[in-house]
């Protein structure tokens, strides 16, 4: 799936919606609990995800993948765990503020 900056994503299970703020170096799939995302205006039916596992996605927490380099917003939390080509995406941490001398 190519995916371009600004782009809206959805969970097709659960309510997880996402912001792309960085697109990938190259077409990857970011699947929600096992499940492929899609554009937030495809059907979505429910029925739960394929892989329950996991950590849900949280409101306003970036997830980003350094193989790839994609990092998207979450817009809307859900149930499912964020992957990008398979590798869990981590929630991004904080930049460390520079010492002070």
């Amino acid at each position: 799936m190519e995916i371009k900056a600004g782009q809206r994503l959805a969970c097709p299970t659960c309510a997880t919606e996402l912001v792309v703020v960085r697109p990938p170096s190259a077409p990857v799939e970011v699947t929600c609990g096992g499940v492929a995302v899609g554009d937030p205006g495809d059907e979505r039916p429910g029925g739960g995800h394929a892989d329950p596992g996991g950590d849900p996605t949280l409101v306003g927490k970036r997830y980003s993948d350094e193989e790839s380099g994609l990092e998207v917003l979450c817009s809307k939390a859900g149930e499912g765990a964020l992957a990008c080509a398979g590798r869990p995406m981590p929630v991004k941490g904080a930049k460390p503020l520079p010492s002070s001398d």
